[in-house]
């Protein structure tokens, strides 16, 4: 079967590769067994040097990996070239901390010694998906590969061109052969490569089907597993916030990668006195979004990302405006060749809609107002998802309830919610388990191996 890289500016074919035989996905498996057995006795040094040399080169190549991800997936070339550099930050952060991480967690016993020693576990598999096609790789290789792991990568279907420069980049930092490849293989056949016992564990980053899927077939093979699934993130704004920050932010937390990210902001909720002001402002900021030619410096939001996913949003939208919501600005398709949506903006979805709760991906903003701040704790969280929050005062009175009584994996109190190295990331409720980044992230995947010396 085909795997097909199509242009989501124009709906061009770009390239078309075929998946891997039976044969060659059981060469690749044996590679990553056989390179683990040696590549978990390479000193750390060794390793944060390779690591050093990948960040090199991904600010070397930035511009020419960029255009890849933009031909692929259509996000803007400048948003684009942020992501290649938020990945060389990454493998700077687990070089210089992997060897404080991995360190021996000494513990007072009766013993004469005791203490908590990190040992990789062997082959992990990453099923990846196309929103952010290199640093959502990037969050599991710079931890896996600087613990001694060894990965196997199977990438979005839209987006093999990214995870093949990826395996170059890694052969080319000088980690040994075998440390990380990609797989170019179908959806279907994911579950043969989970169910061979030479893989340990898997991360999955995608929607709630596939996790479901993945997450049952892990724990039926007794596999350690971490899901990083959707959300519908809270964007809370009260009335003693700054107004003309908080509303500049909105529209970027929204419209940030087209819209199409877990932790964008998609849910904003306002308090009932600033609420008019609130909305005047958001709609006629998403208004100015201006939608295009993801290569241009000038484009703010690019296509969205495949035809399928195009005709979801649209879909969405139109059954938030049957079941009675107010569409405040957008809507609509944007005809042409590509996959464009305008930015939009409803507000007054009913909760009982089944729309309310799902995840919508793209820039398609719900607006909500609470009279007050228990109203807006209670909108906020009813969500089967629980990924990142935002929430917008400057009374410490309400910072202290917000961070206490949001239900999601982060809040981030005057600022819009993101991904950094340092700290962890991921979520609860329907929006998965587990942690990436920081110690938290990179200790996932490792054995806490008990020593206790009499």
């Amino acid at each position: 079967m085909a795997i097909e890289s199509i242009n989501p500016a124009t709906g061009e074919l770009v390239r078309r590769f075929q998946a891997l035989t039976a044969g060659e996905l059981e060469q690749k498996i044996s590679i990553a067994d056989d390179a683990f057995r040696g590549y978990a006795t390479v000193p750390i040094a060794h390793r944060s040097l390779c690591m050093r040399k990948l960040a090199n080169l991904l600010e070397e190549d930035a511009l020419e990996l960029a255009k890849i991800i933009t031909q692929e997936m259509g996000k803007p070339l400048h948003a684009a070239l942020a992501e290649v550099a938020k990945c060389a930050a990454a493998c700077r952060y687990y070089a210089e901390n992997a060897i404080r991480i991995l360190a021996p967690e000494i513990i007072v016993t009766d013993a004469s010694r005791s203490y908590v020693r990190w040992d990789p576990l062997g082959v992990v598999l990453a099923v990846m998906p196309w929103n952010f096609p290199f640093w959502q790789v990037f969050r599991f290789l710079a931890p896996a590969l600087m613990a001694g792991n060894v990965g196997l990568l199977k990438h979005a279907p839209n987006v093999p061109q990214c995870a093949l420069a990826i395996e170059a980049l890694v052969r080319r930092a000088g980690f040994p052969g075998g440390t990380f490849q990609s797989l170019l293989i179908e959806t279907s056949q994911v579950e043969g490569v989970l169910g061979d016992p030479r893989i340990v564990a898997v991360t999955l980053t995608g929607s709630e089907t596939a996790g479901r899927a993945v997450a049952a077939q892990a724990g039926w093979l007794i596999k350690k597993s971490v899901l990083e699934l959707g959300g519908s993130d809270p964007f809370i704004v009260m009335s003693s916030a700054n107004l003309d920050l908080a509303v500049q932010q909105a529209v970027l937390a929204r419209c940030v990668n087209s819209g199409q990210s877990c932790i964008a902001a998609k849910r904003f909720i306002i308090e009932q006195p600033i609420y008019a002001e609130f909305e005047k402002r958001f709609v006629a900021g998403m208004a100015a979004m201006r939608v295009g030619d993801p290569t241009l410096e000038t484009t703010d939001i690019g296509p969205i990302a495949t035809a399928r996913q195009l005709d979801t949003l649209k879909r969405q939208v139109n059954a938030a405006l049957t079941a009675g919501a107010r569409l405040l600005t957008g809507g609509k398709k944007i005809e042409g060749p590509g996959f464009y949506f305008e930015p939009t903006v409803i507000a007054e979805v009913p909760r009982t809609a089944p729309v309310y709760r799902e995840e919508i991906f793209g820039p398609v903003a719900m607006l909500f107002r609470a009279r007050d701040l228990a109203e807006a704790i209670a909108i906020a969280n009813d969500t089967p998802f629980g990924l990142g929050a935002s929430v917008w005062t400057r009374d410490p009175a309400e910072q202290q309830r917000f961070t206490a009584e949001i239900q999601a994996g982060s809040v981030f109190l005057n600022k819009m919610v993101a991904s950094d190295p340092r700290l962890p990331f991921g979520g609860i409720k329907h929006s998965g388990y587990g942690r990436e980044l920081s110690a938290a992230g990179m200790r996932e995947f490792l054995n806490a191996k008990t020593v206790y010396v009499a």
